[in-house]
C-alpha cells in the first residue's frame, strides 16, 4: 500500500518525522507532498518548494528512513479548492490513502474517496510550522525543534535570516 502525507513543511520539523515513522512502521510506502510549493519569502512560507525537498530528503537519510520507499513531490496550489485533489493525482504517484493534519485537505481528500487515516502527533502546540518560524523570527530556541541535518541546511543557507528578515512583511492592499 502506498500512503500519500501532505503539508507545507515551513519548516519540516521533528513533528513530521515523528509522523513518517509511524506511516513507515505500518508497511506502507509513502509519497511525501510538498504543499503550497510555488509560494516562498512570506512570513507564512519563508522557504522555497526546493529547500522543503532539501529538508526532506536529508531528514529522511539521517533518520535512517527507507529511502526506497518514499517518494517527494512538491505541488503548488491551485487555488480552486474543488479541483485540487485532481491536481495533486496529477503530480503524485498513485496512493490509496492519505494522512494530513491539516483539516480542510483531510476534508478535500475525503470528499474526493480517499480514505484518511490518523496518526499521533508530538506535542502539537511546540511542534508547529508556526511556532517554529515564530522562534526564528523572535530569537527563541528553535533548533531542538528541528532535525539536526534541516537545522545545518538552515542556518548553512542563513534561511533563519531570511525568516526574521521578511518576518514583519505587511501585505498592502
Amino acid at each position: 500500500m502506498r500512503s500519500l502525507f501532505v503539508g507545507r513543511f515551513q519548516p519540516l520539523h521533528k513533528g513530521h518525522i515523528y509522523t513518517v515513522k509511524q506511516i513507515i512502521d505500518r508497511g506502507e510506502d509513502l509519497v511525501i507532498a510538498i504543499g503550497s510549493a510555488q509560494y516562498s519569502h512570506t512570513p507564512d512560507n519563508p522557504f522555497t518548494g526546493g529547500e522543503r525537498l532539501m529538508f526532506w530528503k536529508r531528514a529522511i537519510i539521517d533518520e535512517g528512513l527507507p529511502l526506497e520507499r518514499i517518494d517527494i513531490v512538491p505541488v503548488p496550489d491551485i487555488g480552486i479548492h474543488p479541483l485540487w485533489v485532481s491536481h495533486l493525482r496529477s503530480l503524485v504517484p498513485h496512493f490509496d490513502m492519505a494522512y494530513s493534519h491539516n483539516p480542510l485537505v483531510r476534508r478535500l481528500l475525503k470528499d474526493a474517496g480517499f480514505e484518511v487515516a490518523e496518526t499521533g502527533l508530538l506535542e502539537r502546540g511546540t511542534y508547529s510550522g508556526r511556532h517554529i518560524r515564530d522562534l526564528m523570527r523572535w530569537g527563541g530556541e528553535w533548533e531542538p525543534l528541528v532535525p539536526d541535518g534541516v537545522v545545518e541546511i538552515i542556518k548553512g543557507l542563513q534561511l533563519d535570516e531570511r525568516v526574521r528578515e521578511i518576518g514583519e512583511v505587511t501585505i498592502v492592499r
